[in-house]
């Protein structure tokens, strides 16, 4: 998925550079990735394995479609253009990450700066948990 969603980030600085976090907020409940969608939400087509995959801070029109508002690159994209408050980001574009973190600080969540998607609420209930649990179907309101 490199060329897609780190075109430009060596696999190893991931790490040191903010992209991934060695104990994540997500496992403990208090972060979450999320963008925007106008509703209603249209369908997106499947991907196919195989498909030629375009670089996540390419034009939108170019990115696998997925719904979301434009905020100037793909979600989950690790890439300085993601950062919440790059300067490149103009227009529409910067509205809607601004709309996006207006939305949520509101709630009482704040935005990582490296990821406009990324939002930890504050103050988290477990800060110092990381909760590790089997999921099952069941869990998940599944049979079986």
């Amino acid at each position: 998925m490199k060329p897609e969603f780190y075109p430009q980030v060596d696999k190893t600085r991931l790490f040191a550079d903010g992209y991934i976090a060695e104990k994540s907020g997500h496992s403990r409940g208090s972060t979450v990735d999320l963008t925007i969608v106008k509703l209603p939400a249209r369908p997106t087509r499947p991907y196919v394995p195989g498909e030629q995959l375009a670089a996540c801070y390419g034009a939108q029109k170019d990115r696998f479609p997925d719904n979301s508002l434009d905020m100037g690159t793909g979600f989950d994209c690790f890439d300085t253009l993601a950062h919440t408050d790059d300067p490149r980001v103009q227009g529409v574009q910067r509205a809607n990450r601004d709309l996006l973190r207006e939305a949520l600080g509101g709630e009482g969540f704040v935005n990582l700066p490296e990821e406009w998607w990324h939002y930890t609420y504050k103050p988290e209930l477990f800060p110092d948990t990381y909760f590790d649990f089997p999921i099952s179907r069941r869990s998940l309101g599944g049979k079986g």
